[in-house]
């Protein structure tokens, strides 16, 4: 039901009134996410301050109406569109640096900052926060931990759970919740804040965050390795995270890839290239020389075509334009895709590999594969055109055989992207029943009223229907 007269003036009272919007025409762009799914809200309130999302919380506790929190919108699984109407609760007001103490290796901020806003500032102190999403320029952190959106230096550095000290949130009655501390060590009660992390705030709504910095590196270098398959570029990274040294980054592209940046008349790739890896590895500037020795010589494995190093930050940026010339071209490849994070152990890359070629074949659907192979973490393409309402299905049906090839390789659905809408009916394919049954219940003992981001990543098996894909 919409909300009423009544019901919009105790709302305003409770959030204030510049920061409530009602009208149609402002709650529309609020409705969706990234995942290009959409339902408005019936209210969109802006965060400004802890005590503030207590007294909406409260509110919106007393009157029944759903939460949505939301950063930028930059998600794709439609975890931030609020499909049970209610109010979306925008963070992105709420973006101060509230407290920045480099001796001691922490920051405190607001979820709503940019994850680049946030870089920028620590650069200045010599510092950084690993968790590095493509989206960095726009998505919040608050976004980030509520995906445990990483990105490419993950493989080294981790993800926003080993990055992040403590929190604070508002449970779903209103009240305050402080978890974690302020020191690299702690072991007192239960790790309430990596339990937050990536609960897509189906828990608590975070309001505040201590981060763990990590000092800048003194220098990086970028290297290309060019391999005959798929098989050959697997081999290279198992012999790479063998290794004494790990690199920031290890992304990976599949020969699919590879035909679409040729197509796009990128210059640069091997005809003969099956496979590409883009190398990063970081350091003190005295060791850098033979730690990337020592990357190269342990990719050069039988099947390797050949490996560049850029010594200059130009030479760099021509390794990476192979690598930067995929997302237009995919975006011209078809006029719909299925982009998905599947993970899966990095030895069985090329199972998996080898399993989509022959998926494609089977469903003739067009998959491209690239990602993070240094975790196993690959972002897996359907290509299609939606208009085709038998190519839409083709898609569909393909993209769950590839959730059965991922689990069947130990892997999981998702890497970072999140479960929210899009994934939400396949995740007792993952989890076993009794653990999800734990799962609602603990949900219940945050969420007592069921009002944060209902239907969304585990729900209770009576409400496990929607959208499976986009």
């Amino acid at each position: 039901m919409p909300l009423s007269p009544a019901q919009i003036h105790g709302l305003r009272l409770a959030a204030g009134e510049a920061n409530v919007l009602t009208a149609p025409e402002d709650c529309w762009a609020y409705g969706y996410d990234n995942s290009r799914l959409h339902a408005p809200p019936d209210a969109v309130v802006f965060a400004t301050g802890h005590d503030q999302v207590c007294s909406i919380v409260r509110w919106c506790a007393e009157q029944q109406v759903p939460i949505t929190a939301r950063g930028r919108g930059t998600g794709t699984t439609g975890a931030a569109v609020p499909i049970h109407g209610g109010i979306v609760l925008s963070f992105e007001r709420m973006d101060r640096i509230l407290e920045l103490r480099p001796r001691d290796r922490f920051v405190r901020v607001e979820p709503g900052i940019t994850n680049q806003a946030l870089q920028d500032a620590l650069a200045e102190h010599g510092f950084f926060w690993p968790p590095d999403p493509t989206s960095a320029a726009f998505c919040t952190v608050g976004g980030n931990l509520a995906y445990n959106s990483a990105g490419p230096r993950a493989v080294k550095y981790g993800t926003p759970r080993e990055n992040t000290l403590g929190l604070t949130a508002v449970t779903g009655t209103g009240a305050t919740l402080r978890t974690g501390v302020r020191t690299t060590k702690g072991v007192v009660g239960l790790d309430l804040t990596r339990l937050l992390i990536g609960s897509e705030g189906g828990l608590a709504l975070i309001t505040e965050a201590t981060l763990k910095l990590t000092p800048l590196p003194e220098a990086v270098r970028t290297l290309r390795a060019w391999f005959r398959d798929v098989e050959a570029a697997a081999a290279a990274v198992a012999s790479i995270m063998a290794g004494a040294t790990i690199p920031r980054a290890l992304e990976f592209m599949d020969d699919a890839a590879l035909d679409l940046i040729r197509r796009s008349a990128t210059d640069g790739v091997p005809g003969e290239a099956g496979a590409l890896l883009m190398i990063e590895v970081d350091g003190p500037t005295a060791c850098l020389r033979a730690a990337v020795d020592a990357v190269a010589e342990a990719a050069r494995v039988d099947g390797c075509l050949g490996v560049e190093v850029a010594d200059t930050e130009a030479e760099a940026a021509a390794l990476w334009a192979a690598r930067k010339a995929l997302s237009p071209a995919l975006r011209l490849a078809a006029p719909d895709k299925i982009n998905e994070d599947v993970v899966v152990p990095v030895s069985r890359i090329p199972e998996l590999i080898r399993g989509l070629r022959a998926l494609s074949r089977k469903h003739d659907t067009r998959i491209v594969n690239f990602g993070h192979a240094g975790n196993g973490n690959i972002h897996v393409n359907l290509l299609y055109d939606g208009a085709d309402a038998q190519a839409a299905e083709r898609a569909r049906a393909c993209l769950e055989a590839v959730f059965d090839l991922v689990l069947g390789l130990e892997g999981s659905i998702s890497g970072e992207h999140g479960v929210g809408l899009v994934k939400r009916d396949f995740v007792a394919r993952e989890i076993e029943a009794q653990t999800l049954d734990l799962m609602v219940r603990i949900k219940a003992l945050f969420d007592p009223y069921g009002l944060f981001n209902p239907g969304k990543n585990v729900a209770p098996a009576a409400a496990r229907s929607g959208p499976r894909s986009r």
